[in-house]
C-alpha cells in the first residue's frame, strides 16, 4: 500500500478565490498568476478552476506553451519577459504577451523578425528595485518601444513591495504616476495585497497570485478573515504509529523534545522529503482527528511526531491535516518563520496529488 500522504487540490476553491478577486476589483480585468507550476498546485490541475480569468501570468515559456495545449486561447503574460532572442520566436508562435523591463530586451525586439507585433507590458521600477525602468527613464523607454515595428500594444506595469504592510503603496503609486504622466496605455499594478486592500491601484488589470490559492498576502490568517477566500490545497496524512512516553523520555533526532510527564505521541507519515519544513518548531499547529494539536520533536525525512494529549482517542490510521481548511497554511508557515507561498511551492514530487 502507498503511504497515506496526499495533497488534494480543490478546483471549486480556486474558482471561488478568483471570484473573490473580481469582487474586490470589479472594474478591472484579472491576470491570474500561475507561476511556479501554479504555486505548487500544478498548472494542469489549477487551470479548470481558474479558466474564468481574463489572462494568465507566469514565468516559463514551457508553462505558457502548456497553457495553450490545455486549450487556453486568451492572453498569457510572461512576468519576467524573455532572456534570449530565440525566446521571441516562441512568443511570436504562441501569441504571448511579454514584460519588457530593460534595454537589452528592447534591443532584441528591435532585431527580431516577427509574424505580427508582440504586445508588451513595459515595467517601471517604483521602489521594488528588482526589474524595470526608473520613473525618470520610463518615457524614453516607452517612446523607444512605441517606435519598434515589432511591438504592438504597450501596457504599463509596476510591482509593489509593501502592499501587505503598514508602509502601503502611496510612495510607489506616486512614483508610478509621475513616471507615467501623459503616457497612454492600460495600467497593471495591483498584486494580491493591492487587489484586496488598495483599490486606488486597481486600474485596468490586477494580478492576484497567492489569494487565488486561499492564503494571505501578509502571511497572517486573520488578515483575510471575512474575504471568503478558501484554501485550494489540503495536505493530509495519517498516524502510522503511537508511542506512550514517560516523563523525561525524548523524541526524535537530537532528543529535541523531552516529555514533561506521561503522554501519548503520534507518528505522522510526512517529513521534510515531502516538503514539510524541517525547521518546524515544537508547537507548530497540526490537526489530528479534527482536533488541533502540535508538532513535537525534530521533523525527520519521512516522519514527524505530534502531541496526542488533546486527542486521546486518536490511534493508528487517524487522519492528520498538515494544512488546509482546519489548519491554515499561513499558521504553519508563521510558526516556521516563513510564508505560505514557500510551503505550497515546496511540496515534493513524491507526494501524490489529486484534484477534485
Amino acid at each position: 500500500m502507498p503511504r497515506p500522504l496526499l495533497a488534494t487540490i480543490h478546483t471549486a476553491a480556486l474558482a471561488n478565490n478568483l471570484a473573490v478577486a473580481r469582487r474586490h476589483a470589479p472594474n478591472s480585468k484579472v491576470w491570474a498568476v500561475v507561476k511556479a507550476n501554479a504555486y505548487g498546485h500544478g498548472l494542469a490541475r489549477a487551470f479548470p478552476g481558474l479558466r474564468a480569468t481574463d489572462g494568465f501570468g507566469l514565468l516559463d515559456l514551457e508553462e505558457a506553451v502548456k497553457l495553450r495545449e490545455l486549450g487556453w486561447a486568451g492572453p498569457i503574460l510572461l512576468l519576467e519577459g524573455f532572456f534570449r532572442p530565440t525566446d521571441i520566436d516562441v512568443i511570436d508562435r504562441y501569441s504571448l504577451t511579454t514584460t519588457v523591463h530593460c534595454d537589452e530586451q528592447l534591443r532584441m525586439l528591435e532585431m527580431a523578425r516577427l509574424s505580427k507585433p508582440v504586445n508588451i507590458q513595459l515595467k517601471m521600477n517604483t521602489g521594488m528595485n528588482r526589474l524595470g525602468y526608473t520613473p525618470e527613464k520610463f518615457r524614453a523607454a516607452w517612446e523607444r518601444a512605441r517606435a519598434c515595428p515589432g511591438v504592438g500594444q504597450i501596457a504599463l506595469m509596476t510591482h509593489f513591495a509593501d502592499a501587505d504592510s503598514e508602509r502601503g503603496i502611496d510612495e510607489q503609486l506616486a512614483a508610478f504616476e509621475r513616471g507615467a504622466e501623459g503616457i497612454a496605455g492600460a495600467r497593471s499594478l495591483a498584486n494580491s495585497a493591492a487587489t484586496l486592500w488598495h483599490p486606488a491601484a486597481h486600474f485596468d488589470w490586477v494580478r492576484p497570485g497567492i489569494i487565488l490559492y486561499g492564503a494571505s498576502p501578509s502571511g497572517v490568517t486573520a488578515a483575510i478573515e471575512g474575504t471568503g477566500l478558501q484554501p485550494a490545497m489540503t495536505l493530509a496524512s495519517e498516524l502510522i504509529a503511537v508511542q506512550t512516553l514517560s516523563a523525561g523520555q525524548t523524541v526524535g533526532y537530537g532528543s529535541a523534545f523531552s516529555a514533561p510527564g506521561p503522554m501519548r505521541i503520534g507518528v505522522v507519515a510526512c517529513g521534510y522529503a515531502d516538503g514539510y519544513p524541517r525547521c518546524a518548531p515544537d508547537g507548530t499547529p497540526i490537526v489530528v482527528d479534527g482536533i488541533r494539536t502540535r508538532v513535537i520533536g525534530r521533523v525527520s525525512m519521512d516522519m514527524l511526531t505530534v502531541d496526542l494529549t488533546p486527542c486521546p482517542a486518536a490511534n493508528v490510521g487517524s487522519r492528520v491535516e498538515l494544512w488546509g481548511a482546519q489548519v491554515p497554511i499561513d499558521d504553519v508557515a508563521r510558526a516556521c518563520g516563513t510564508i505560505g507561498y514557500e510551503l505550497m511551492c515546496a511540496v515534493a514530487q513524491r507526494v501524490p496529488v489529486r484534484a477534485e
